[in-house]
């Protein structure tokens, strides 16, 4: 009934917003202003309404950017004296859980208020911080206020700066990690925590503290997750049941995850830097590392890591560098396929964002990444496992997409200096996923990996063999696969690998001329019995200077070629 009313309500409003919106806004404070003088004595459903209309006043009577203050003077000012008599009445402290959380979403949706009456700031800031709010008795308003603190701490910024030290201050007990065996629950869940380190972060790294002061705050919120960090592992260690195991891996993977959060502050690593906490995320990296290695509850422990070495190559860009190689070692021990699935995208992200920065490490570590995955592929399965199937498939595509950051990355000196055997050997898997494989996905990452070797090698000083390899592999490759009935003409994405497919084509073309265009005509296509005159009709076709021309014939011709 309750949902149902609102829906009504707000479609009321909506409508009478159209016809009269002077009248909408006089009714609504009429009763907003009725009940609010005397809600001590008010049922709560009634003043749980008369908030909402408020709130709901913000989509009946629309502006850009939320700026309902300024703009249209008597509409502005009606606005603002209800929520001044919203932030003065006291009404927050009303003993119901709706009428509290309307109180803390209006508050927050009408945030621009407070940049008109900053007076009203403390008084809100206290709601949210005391019992009314985040030490709520009811868990729903916590979580919910956890989430809208951090909303409003954000869009109010530098109205903060008077506050900061008496936040954080007032939200250290909501930091506390909780470790299982203390029987000690936390008011907020770790995911409600979660807004609170985001809203500790953003008040520190957007203060106009210098730099020291910054930094010294910034590390009374993290060492204590540290320090904790530290003790959790060592226990997890020694732990026998598996039980505990999991709780401890749990409470491990909260305290990387809250310090990871804080960083979201940062936009790039001139802030971090500005703000002398290079070395506070430092000094976090080095804690959690080690956590890579526990032989013990490894799947959550690798995800916390990697999620958090994820926001550090944004935030401390190279200074996370010297860092990668130990990581990643440990990361390729004892892999699954889900466990390489996720580490393949810190590389990518590694790959793109350094390039040649770190073609050392690629180096080095290509072939045992590769290895890796060879060997999860490679493993047999049952004929009917769904779940291995779609894990070897997500993994394909994720190896792919490995090898295309790496080409498209001007990084394809690391595959062509890992030797002879090796290189073919990746060069055979590409055409396989091209070819054999029924993924329009994983096709079109593989036409965009062999059109961009082909413009790297292609060419008359390229490679060694590059040239034999195009002709007897590449070009078929690009025939096979949209010969077959798996590849499906009629899908979006195999559309999209067709047109990778026409790119190669291109790219042959352009790189080794008229000879192409002859072993086409003479050679390849009569092997597959096209006939003479679509033959000379599909090479006009690649000779046109215009790519688009050569994809839209493509489709024609495939739809033709197939039995």
């Amino acid at each position: 009934m309750f949902v149902e009313y609102r829906k009504q309500l707000k479609l009321l409003l909506d409508r009478l917003a159209q016809v009269s919106p002077e009248l909408l806004l006089a009714s609504v404070r009429r009763v907003f202003s009725s009940t609010l003088q005397n809600w001590q004595t008010t049922r709560f459903m009634e003043v749980e309404v008369a908030i909402r209309l408020l709130y709901m006043l913000a989509e009946a009577l629309p502006v850009s950017h939320g700026a309902h203050f300024s703009g249209d003077v008597s509409k502005a000012s009606a606005l603002q004296d209800m929520m001044r008599t919203l932030v003065t009445s006291g009404v927050s402290s009303y003993r119901h859980t709706s009428v509290t959380l309307e109180f803390f979403e209006t508050v927050v949706r009408y945030e621009k208020f407070f940049t008109v009456e900053p007076q009203h700031i403390p008084c809100v800031l206290m709601a949210f911080l005391d019992h009314r709010g985040l030490r709520h008795s009811s868990a729903k308003v916590r979580s919910r206020t956890a989430y809208l603190f951090s909303r409003f701490v954000k869009s109010l910024n530098k109205q903060m700066n008077p506050f900061i030290e008496d936040i954080l201050n007032r939200i250290q007990d909501l930091l506390e990690l909780s470790p299982p065996e203390n029987g000690y629950q936390s008011l907020l869940s770790s995911d409600d925590q979660l807004f609170i380190y985001e809203t500790a972060g953003v008040l520190i790294v957007n203060s106009e503290y210098p730099a020291e002061r910054k930094q010294a705050l910034m590390r009374n919120l993290l060492t204590p997750l540290m320090e904790k960090f530290k003790i959790l592992l060592e226990k997890l260690m020694l732990a026998q049941d598996e039980e505990r195991q999991a709780s401890l891996a749990d409470c491990l993977n909260h305290a990387v995850g809250f310090a990871s959060r804080t960083s979201k502050a940062f936009s790039n690593k001139q802030t971090v830097k500005q703000c002398g906490c290079s070395e506070v995320y430092l000094d976090c990296l080095q804690t959690f590392l080690p956590a890579l290695s526990c032989p013990l509850q490894k799947d959550i422990l690798r995800s916390g890591v990697r999620t958090f070495l994820h926001r550090m190559i944004i935030c401390l860009e190279e200074e996370v560098l010297p860092f990668i190689p130990s990581a990643s070692e440990h990361m390729l021990k004892d892999c699954e396929a889900k466990d390489l699935q996720e580490f393949i995208p810190l590389i990518n992200q590694i790959t793109a964002k350094f390039k040649i920065q770190v073609s050392p490490f690629l180096q080095q570590m290509f072939m045992p990444l590769l290895h890796a995955i060879f060997e999860v592929l490679l493993r047999p399965a049952e004929e009917n496992d769904q779940s291995a199937a779609l894990e070897k498939q997500m993994l394909r595509r994720s190896y792919f997409a490995f090898l295309q950051t790496v080409t498209g990355s001007g990084m394809s000196e690391v595959i062509a200096n890992q030797g002879v055997e090796n290189v073919e050997r990746v060069l055979v898997t590409v055409i396989q996923g091209a070819v054999e494989y029924p993924d329009p996905i994983a096709q079109k990452t593989c036409f965009i990996i062999l059109s961009k070797l082909v413009e790297l090698w292609g060419g008359k000083d390229g490679p060694v063999g590059f040239a034999d390899f195009v002709y007897k592999h590449i070009v078929p490759a690009c025939f096979l696969a949209p010969l077959k009935q798996s590849f499906d003409l009629a899908d979006a994405q195999t559309v999209l690998a067709l047109s990778e497919c026409a790119v190669t084509l291109k790219t042959i073309h352009l790189k080794r001329g008229p000879e192409c265009v002859q072993y086409l005509q003479q050679e390849y296509l009569p092997s597959l019995q096209v006939a003479p005159e679509i033959i000379q009709e599909f090479c006009q076709a690649l000779q046109q200077p215009d790519a688009k021309v050569f994809k839209n014939y493509l489709k024609v011709f495939f739809q033709r070629a197939r039995p």
